[in-house]
């Protein structure tokens, strides 16, 4: 079950008190900047936990005069899209409302989830995914400086992981061993902590003991989470 800390009380919360129960995701970025894309980029996280976990969610994006230029820049990133409803007070028998929003965003009703800034660096890379992992390598209450060194080494690691998933899915297939699917589990349930997720791919990267299918659909599996395009090279020639 994901528990967040509430930004208003800092109290551990269940995204999903009821089981089954519709969640709302609102999310609340007014801008187009790198810092509006990581709070839109969290919201993503968030709705694609509550989705893994079997939780039906309703997604909004609200606010702004300049939801075009962000959307476009999120699609590029793989976030999926978000509902525009000026009417968000309508709900569908939500049993849990969840914003997220900038840091020194107004307080609001229900449980909110509060997004340090980017301080923006270098010109995006090529590879949309680079930045995604960059951003996504830090907890979203932790602020993000984006420099050339740090995305370098976001390129690096996605190059290399993209490699190894396609040479591992060379080798039959293996379930996703009980253990680390619970260390994954633990990890995004636990406050949306994403670096600890990464964390448990650098594991199973070099783990002796797995075999390499178990590996490919370790990857895939958190990929689902991710929005990486762990996948990508899939058939590409060694």
């Amino acid at each position: 079950m994901l528990r967040i800390i509430d930004a208003r009380t800092r109290e551990p919360v269940d995204a999903a008190p009821a089981r089954r129960g519709l969640t709302r995701v609102e999310v609340h970025a007014p801008g187009s900047d790198t810092t509006n894309l990581r709070v839109l980029l969290v919201g993503d996280l968030l709705v694609r936990t509550l989705e893994l976990g079997g939780t039906p969610v309703w997604a909004l994006l609200t606010g702004g005069h300049r939801q075009a230029e962000l959307r476009a820049d999120a699609a590029t990133l793989g976030i999926r899209p978000f509902e525009d409803s000026p009417d968000v007070g309508a709900g569908l028998g939500e049993s849990q409302v969840v914003h997220v929003t900038t840091e020194d965003a107004a307080p609001s009703d229900g449980v909110r989830i509060a997004v340090a800034p980017v301080e923006p660096g270098p010109p995006h890379p090529s590879d949309p995914a680079v930045l995604r992992l960059a951003l996504i390598g830090r907890h979203h209450g932790t602020p993000v400086r984006l420099e050339a060194a740090g995305l370098d080494d976001a390129h690096a690691t996605l190059a290399r992981w993209r490699a190894a998933v396609a040479r591992w899915a060379r080798q039959p297939s293996r379930p996703v061993p009980d253990d680390v699917r619970g260390r994954l589990r633990d990890a995004w349930d636990d406050d949306l902590d994403v670096p600890r997720v990464l964390d448990v791919l650098r594991q199973v990267e070099t783990e002796p003991e797995l075999a390499d299918g178990a590996r490919f659909e370790t990857y895939a599996y958190a990929d689902r989470l991710l929005g990486l395009d762990l996948t990508r090279d899939l058939g590409a020639p060694s």
